[in-house]
């Protein structure tokens, strides 16, 4: 019996003493922290059920999404992407991310309207979402995160590892690693690049709002239109304009046509023009690095050409896209940040400044228009994907949105919108088409 006991006693002993380690281990070893970026505190100040503040990227396949198999991709690649890997907390002068390391969010079938309100303290506190429908992977970021960039990023990385296992032959290439172009650099690149003596740059006079009836609680109205690019650059050379200045261009007309019918208006029509600054920069961040200009048309007199519509938003633009003028957008608002006065005012009273100032410059754009860019992939990749596409959620005063994003040899416009009426959509795209563009629409079918 004396020798049983002491057996036990020994095994006892073992198991504290790893027990022990184990416990020193989780108190030794630092939760990972890290602070938000200059554009990233906005957003969790004023994200809400009605103002989401969270972006769609999705990748359109040629094959039936295997809902395991990206569940499986999805617990293989966060861990990878600290950016990704985070929850958010409250601080007492600001919130600031902290390491997560729960499981991975669970993959669902889209069932409900895209753009829904990331709720921080749910869906296992990370901060993104991953869905599917058919042929369609689904990737919802809060902005917080990071913007568009550091969003495809992430998705086309979740692409290739699902791939990967729905195609045991593109694993034999590759393995699980991340491809050697994905950054996960996550330097604050405003800090880095700001300049201390900036001066306000921002438009603050209230622009023209769209307005009308709303769509019912919770819908959330998607028109994709698809274009040729090579067509498409050749009617917007022929106004010698680029695409982006082209179409944001017809969606300033389409505005003007549909909502003021031609007249004058005290207002302008200003449309948020988010600028990528890394090419400026030389950054490779995937955290949040853009600024927003507007293109401005103003209704001074009435029945304003085309033509000279297409002018003035172009002239509008060229003159806020220069490097010096994008640094003073920036430099501003990092000053205000950087400001030791402001450093030391608690969170809260923060929180009501951000939000006065938001409102104000928020009601200074009729609406937004963002261009995320060509998406590029793998070679390899290449033969199991259609297209990609991109749209935004709402934000105070304006009901109606536009994305820009390509694929190849496609380009795709995509409105989203919470007004019961499109004919600002459809204004847009009659222009095209009475341009010489072949469009192809497609539709959640909200507006049916």
């Amino acid at each position: 019996m004396k020798k049983k006991n002491k057996k036990k006693t020994e095994q006892s002993k073992k198991i504290n003493n790893v027990t022990k380690q184990k416990n020193t281990y989780r108190h030794s070893r630092k939760i990972r922290w890290d602070k938000l970026d200059n554009t990233a505190h906005l957003f969790p100040v004023i994200a809400g059920e009605s103002m989401t503040n969270t972006y769609r990227i999705a990748v359109e396949l040629k094959e039936e999404v295997d809902p395991q198999l990206l569940q499986e991709a999805l617990d293989l690649v966060l861990p990878k992407f600290d950016l990704f890997n985070v929850r958010m907390r409250t601080g007492l002068f600001w919130y600031y991310f902290e390491e997560n390391g729960k499981r991975a969010p669970k993959v669902r079938e889209e069932h409900t309207y895209p753009c829904r309100y990331i709720l921080p303290n749910k869906n296992q506190s990370y901060l993104f979402r991953v869905s599917y429908y058919g042929k369609r992977i689904n990737l919802e970021v809060f902005h917080v995160l990071t913007d568009g960039m550091g969003g495809i990023n992430f998705l086309k990385e979740l692409t290739y590892q699902y791939l990967r296992l729905a195609h045991p032959k593109l694993r034999e290439l590759d393995g699980d690693t991340l491809s050697t172009e994905t950054s996960l650099n996550r330097e604050d690149s405003f800090l880095r690049n700001y300049r201390k003596s900036a001066k306000k740059t921002y438009q603050s006079k209230k622009a023209y709002l769209i307005k009308g009836d709303l769509l019912g609680k919770d819908e959330f109205g998607v028109i994709h239109g698809y274009l040729n690019i090579p067509q498409l650059k050749e009617v917007a050379h022929r106004y010698d304009m680029s695409i982006n200045e082209y179409l944001v261009a017809v969606f300033a007309w389409s505005i003007y046509r549909e909502c003021l019918h031609g007249m004058t208006n005290d207002h302008a029509i200003r449309i948020a023009v988010p600028v990528n600054l890394r090419p400026f920069f030389d950054s490779v961040t995937t955290k949040n690095f853009f600024v927003m200009v507007s293109a401005e048309l103003m209704p001074d007199k009435e029945n304003i050409g085309f033509d000279e519509v297409m002018q003035r938003v172009k002239t509008s633009l060229k003159q806020q896209i220069t490097k010096e003028h994008l640094e003073e957008i920036f430099s501003y608002n990092v000053s205000n940040q950087q400001n030791l006065f402001a450093r030391a005012v608690p969170l809260f009273l923060k929180n009501l400044a951000i939000r006065t100032v938001y409102t104000k410059s928020a009601l200074a754009n009729t609406t937004t228009m963002t261009n995320i860019g060509n998406i590029t992939i793998k070679e390899a990749y290449a033969p199991y994907v259609d297209m990609f596409h991109a749209f935004l959620s709402m934000s105070k005063g304006q009901m109606l949105k536009a994305t820009i994003c390509s694929y190849g040899d496609r380009l795709a416009v995509t409105f989203s919108s919470v007004l019961v009426d499109a004919h600002v959509q459809r204004a847009f795209f009659r222009q095209l088409a009475g341009d010489g563009l072949d469009v192809t629409i497609e539709s959640n079918g909200v507006y049916n």
